[in-house]
């Protein structure tokens, strides 16, 4: 499977074209925060109630992540939305 979800075309550049930076960056953030909180992916899934491969599937892109767990996963690290996506680079 490559990481691509449908979600990801909706993160459009100001010229209209979709940057694969953008997209990479987001499973790099999500999979970064959880390393830097010295968490696993267990814990976040536990904490999302969900099932640690719906989890790693989600962190490897292989799956598109539903925005009420971006919310939760935003709250959580206390960060935005925004910045978990790529949008900005500011936590």
């Amino acid at each position: 499977m490559q990481p691509y979800g449908s979600f990801f075309n909706m993160i459009i550049l100001p010229n209209g074209s979709i940057s694969q930076e953008v997209i990479l960056l987001y499973f790099k953030r999500i999979e970064d925060l959880r390393i830097d909180n010295d968490l696993t992916q267990q814990d976040i899934a536990d904490m999302l109630q969900i099932q640690r491969e719906v989890y790693r599937r989600y962190e490897k892109g292989y799956r598109t992540i539903p925005i009420d767990y971006l919310m939760k996963l935003a709250d959580f690290y206390h960060t935005s939305i925004d910045y978990l996506v790529g949008r900005i680079n500011k936590k």
